[in-house]
């Protein structure tokens, strides 16, 4: 390993063994912006996320290059020495790794200056439940440092290491969160015609989805409704009064999104009245599609093929969702798979709790990341 692979290593691994999660990242925060004060960055501290800035020769163009924070609140298993030190919490999404993988950018580009322009580090908490994003934006994000395209990466387990892969268009489906409720009369359970039980309800309802997908989507749309979870006042011989059935809906385009609760509305008011009993239905989009504009698209696999680095430029969207979409429903931008191998814990599902990020996908990354601001930030001259 060279010295700078070592750094970003040593690094890296700091961040796994404490993880936080959520907006709480007292210690995340201040070791991300320790490291960019140190390399002469400017740093904005707002106690939710932290922005650096950096900026050479005379350009007025600026881009955005986000990494993640947060950690899952997951127990890590596997034996190895830089593994999670906080109880049931764990960097089992990579985080640590974007992290790492931009602040090692932020260093070369720092020394090299080799650019014309100015480039904002956006480093966000909670991605994992899809509010980070909104909320830098909240706080005024793109009103004090405007840019003119955003980009992420986000480490792909199984796929070879370091393949680039992304398309122009949707990239990740959005994730809606529903709840249902049913209120009706409980009883007996050797009597149910004496009330208007609501197991069967549910379980009636629960079937009934099902044919949104199957019967209401076109082939192909890549729509996916699944109920997760359901509770009851029911008890072993108790019909229970009172259901809340709960899910999941994931999405590639908005207006899939919204027919899908158009139609799972009226399935479950339906049914509820078939049986006498009252119904709710709540439906909230918790993240957005993700959405990937040309010309960043074409940067992207343009600086990738520049590192000398495999690129799949149309592959398949993904079924995962990520609040990257938010930056992207307003400001171009583009986010990419970095392939982080495909043997043992770096081959791992995402949110396994035996994975792990895989280190030499440190240096790659960073040097990915120093060749697309050259590509956006050319120095005048560099490029027609």
């Amino acid at each position: 390993m060279t010295d700078f692979a070592d750094r970003l290593t040593a690094m890296r691994r700091a961040f796994h063994r404490r993880p936080e999660t959520g907006f709480d990242l007292t210690e995340t925060r201040a070791r991300v912006a320790e490291r960019l004060r140190e390399l002469g960055v400017e740093v904005h501290e707002d106690g939710v996320s932290v922005v650096g800035v950096l900026s050479a020769g005379r350009g007025n163009d600026t881009i955005g290059l986000r990494a993640d924070m947060d950690a899952l609140p997951i127990s890590e298993t596997g034996a190895r020495d830089h593994a999670s030190e906080v109880p049931g919490r764990m960097h089992g999404c990579g985080h640590d790794g974007h992290m790492t993988m931009l602040l090692g950018a932020a260093e070369r580009l720092a020394r090299a200056r080799d650019f014309d322009g100015r480039v904002v580090f956006l480093f966000q908490p909670d991605e994992e439940n899809g509010r980070g994003a909104q909320a830098m934006i909240e706080a005024g994000l793109l009103e004090r440092f405007p840019m003119s395209e955003v980009y992420a990466i986000h480490n792909l387990p199984g796929a070879p290491l370091g393949e680039v892969s992304t398309r122009v268009g949707q990239i990740c489906a959005s994730e809606s969160l529903f709840e249902i409720t049913l209120e009706g009369q409980g009883g007996h359970a050797s009597m149910p015609q004496a009330g208007a039980e609501v197991m069967t309800v549910a379980a009636e309802i629960v079937l009934a989805l099902q044919t949104v997908v199957a019967r209401r989507m076109a082939p192909g749309a890549g729509v996916v409704v699944s109920v997760t979870e359901i509770e009851t006042d029911g008890a072993r011989n108790v019909l229970p009064g009172r259901a809340v059935l709960r899910g999941d809906v994931r999405a590639r385009v908005p207006d899939d999104r919204v027919a899908v609760a158009g139609f799972m509305r009226r399935i479950v008011e339906g049914v509820a009245a078939a049986h006498g009993v009252r119904a709710g239905f709540g439906f909230e989009a918790a993240f957005v599609e993700a959405i990937n504009a040309a010309g960043p698209t074409e940067a992207v696999l343009r600086a990738a093929r520049a590192e000398g680095l495999t690129v799949i430029a149309d592959r398949e969207p993904m079924s995962f969702s990520e609040d990257f979409g938010q930056f992207t429903a307003r400001v171009p931008g583009c986010l990419l798979l970095l392939g982080n191998g495909e043997t043992g814990a770096h081959g791992r599902p995402l949110h396994a709790p035996d994975y792990d990020f895989n280190d030499a996908l440190l240096p790659i990354g960073a040097a990915f990341w120093h060749a697309l601001v050259r590509d956006r930030l050319p120095r005048r001259g560099a490029r027609d």
